[in-house]
């Protein structure tokens, strides 16, 4: 047993069984990988041919998409735009009622005093005397000397302004000393009518 060749050659048997079935389980994963190989192939030809073509057609979807964000943008800005113009219309058409409405009451204000003025009955005798019912007796008397023109008689007998030349009329009208000069009565008479 001590001989070197018979361990020699048992050595070679052991390592050539080991080869042989390392080889023998080599096969089917050499099998699986030329399957895998194929697979691979298949594969990359398969994107070499459709990968571009979906690119250009993603490329194409970008521009697409950012196209028609702009459209949407643009429009959103001419629907803001529209929403301005229509309240700016708004505005204009509430101010021209305002005015409308203004110009249609001073129109019905104007038609009203111009009825009036035109169905006016005529001053008649008695409107003094309706005049003439707001003033106390005392102004009452006083006036009605006045119209009556005695007081006139009256001034030039007692001499009250005779001496000095005026108008007995003139002074009676300016400087009678009574409330109710001429231009108040005649304010009174036209507030009256």
């Amino acid at each position: 047993m001590s001989d070197p060749i018979f361990w020699l050659g048992l050595s070679i048997l052991l390592v050539a069984v080991s080869l042989t079935a390392v080889l023998v389980t080599l096969i089917p994963a050499v099998q699986a990988l030329a399957r895998a190989a194929r697979s691979v192939e298949k594969l990359a030809d398969t994107l070499s041919r459709e990968f571009p073509p979906t690119l250009e057609a993603i490329r194409l979807t970008g521009l697409e998409i950012s196209e028609l964000t702009d459209d949407v943008s643009e429009g959103v800005q001419s629907a803001g735009e529209v929403v301005k113009q229509v309240d700016q219309s708004i505005g204009s058409a509430k101010k021209q009622a305002q005015k409308v409405q203004v110009t249609t009451r001073s129109v019905v204000s104007g038609i009203k005093a111009a009825w009036k003025t035109l169905t006016r009955k005529p001053p008649i005798s008695g409107t003094n005397r309706r005049s003439t019912d707001r003033l106390s007796p005392s102004q009452r008397s006083a006036l009605s000397l006045r119209d009556s023109g005695l007081e006139d008689r009256y001034s030039g007998v007692y001499g009250a302004g005779g001496s000095n030349g005026e108008s007995p009329r003139l002074r009676g009208s300016e400087g009678s000393g009574f409330p109710g000069d001429a231009e108040d009565f005649e304010e009174v008479r036209s507030n009256d009518s």
